[in-house]
């Protein structure tokens, strides 16, 4: 008598969805992005991050990312560092077209535009992958409908590793959002150990105000200015000290905020 083997639906948790990778983007021999089938049924806002990953002996190997893609995107799209010995990025970073990625099916996050008070200017400060729930965020309309300005600041150490530096570029021209944005995004990529127009960490032109200098905009107030901060635990840290010292306050999904801190991605 002939056993069949159980499929890979058959073996993954309920809380997952199974979905197939579409595309991959190798940005640098340390950083890729990949874009994957979605679910009719997986919802999300912008900014907030789900579990992804693969089976592995039978068990789903899994870690934290934010969703690049926009909430109303058909696609799902990640952006991912390759560690050599990673349990999960020394396999997912050899995905490709065809295969089958593990996709959670409960998205969460502090990012949300709705955790903050209303504000004037948005500023979404990230460093390395920290970019990608703000790619998120400035792919969504509403951003734009609830803030005057918003400002991406993100700081890399090498110039190739800006990803989606172009994307951001062309936003003003896309044919959902050109006419929201106007002149209200303000891109300012900073790279630290190449030469580059910028290249200061985003905390060092904070306190020392070169970032508002080059930018033409007044010096962070949390009477008009909201903050979003996803990057190394280091930036994470200075960044709230910086923040706190001038009287800005931390929001969470029960009560708003002047800034926002997603802490899910600091490791100890």
């Amino acid at each position: 008598m002939q056993i069949s083997q159980p499929s890979l639906v058959d073996r993954v948790p309920p809380n997952y969805y199974v979905e197939r990778v579409l595309s991959v983007r190798h940005w640098t021999d340390s950083l890729f992005s990949f874009q994957c089938t979605r679910n009719g049924a997986f919802r999300f806002e912008a900014g907030q991050f789900t579990m992804i990953g693969l089976m592995s002996n039978g068990k789903p190997l899994v870690r934290a990312y934010s969703v690049v893609s926009a909430p109303y995107e058909e696609q799902l799209e990640f952006l991912s560092i390759k560690v050599e010995n990673g349990p999960l990025t020394s396999q997912l970073q050899h995905i490709k077209a065809g295969d089958s990625v593990l996709i959670g099916k409960r998205p969460v996050g502090t990012l949300v535009i709705g955790n903050l008070e209303p504000g004037g200017t948005l500023w979404l400060l990230g460093t390395g992958t920290g970019l990608a729930p703000f790619m998120s965020i400035l792919r969504t309309p509403d951003v734009y409908e609830r803030f005057d300005r918003i400002i991406v600041s993100h700081t890399v150490r090498r110039v190739a590793e800006l990803a989606y530096h172009d994307d951001i570029r062309a936003l003003a021209t896309h044919e959902l959002l050109g006419e929201l944005i106007g002149d209200k995004l303000i891109y300012h990529p900073a790279v630290t150990r190449e030469p580059y127009p910028v290249n200061e960490r985003i905390t060092t032109m904070i306190s020392s105000g070169r970032v508002f200098r080059d930018l033409g905009v007044p010096e962070l107030h949390p009477s008009r200015d909201r903050v979003m901060l996803c990057g190394s635990e280091a930036m994470n840290h200075d960044c709230k000290t910086l923040l706190e010292e001038r009287g800005f306050t931390e929001g969470n999904s029960g009560e708003r905020g002047t800034f926002l801190l997603e802490k899910a991605f600091v490791t100890k």
